[in-house]
């Protein structure tokens, strides 16, 4: 059975979401851009990594790298140094691989488009071809990492676990329905889920009083009969 989110809830949700991300969202070098290569590379940083400290590296690797044509064909030993100190190296070593598989088209090639053809590359999954999609080349693309999973079904599905598969498959079924028509407004639509559960729906808290889309939650609505 799908997990879906009714029209007009799901129009107001995203409304209110965009309006405090205007407001709220931290100015971060890799949202003001739209560099699939640059968009990438923030991605792959940040898996399992604090902003703050990726904010360390990621001008520094791109100064390095300017470009995936520069990142493939550096030698694996200058990537393993760019990447050093920020831990999970599996990450620098497919960033490379993907790299070099991307380059192989020649000269000019550039990371796809569409979700289903960047997880055929190496380390992308789901998130990382979501985010791509909508973050590089606006798509109309659902994204969902541990925020946003968390934020989701506290809002709309409290009694789904993001911990298990099958929960998570229908929470990601539940982000496509809760996007925006536009891939536009799609990319500030996911980067807002993205920053309420960063900055309010944490892990540890739910800072429900400052929290934009409270009448909307669900969690908020049972706590709160």
């Amino acid at each position: 059975m799908g997990t879906t989110v009714a029209p007009a809830r799901a129009r107001a949700f995203s409304v209110r979401l965009r309006a405090w991300y205007r407001t709220h969202g931290r100015d971060l070098p890799w949202r003001d851009t739209r560099d699939p290569y640059r968009i990438l590379v923030s991605e792959a940083m940040l898996q399992q990594t604090q902003v703050s400290r990726v904010l360390s590296f990621y001008a520094p690797f791109l100064e390095r790298f300017p470009t995936l044509a520069d990142l493939a064909a550096a030698p694996p030993r200058r990537v393993r140094e760019a990447w050093e100190g920020l831990g999970y190296y599996a990450r620098a070593r497919n960033l490379h691989r993907l790299a070099r598989r991307v380059a192989r088209n020649g000269a000019g090639a550039a990371l796809p488009a569409r979700p289903e053809e960047l997880r055929k590359l190496p380390g992308v999954g789901a998130y990382t071809a979501g985010a791509i999609a909508s973050f590089a080349y606006e798509r109309r693309a659902a994204t969902v990492d541990t925020n946003v999973a968390r934020v989701l079904a506290r809002a709309f599905a409290p009694r789904l676990n993001p911990k298990r598969a099958r929960d998570l498959k229908r929470l990601w079924e539940l982000a496509e329905s809760v996007l925006p028509r536009t891939g536009k407004a799609a990319w500030a639509h996911n980067q807002a889920l993205m920053e309420l559960g960063a900055l309010v729906c944490t892990a540890r808290v739910k800072h429900c009083g400052r929290c934009p889309v409270a009448t909307l939650c669900r969690s908020s609505e049972l706590q709160n009969p």
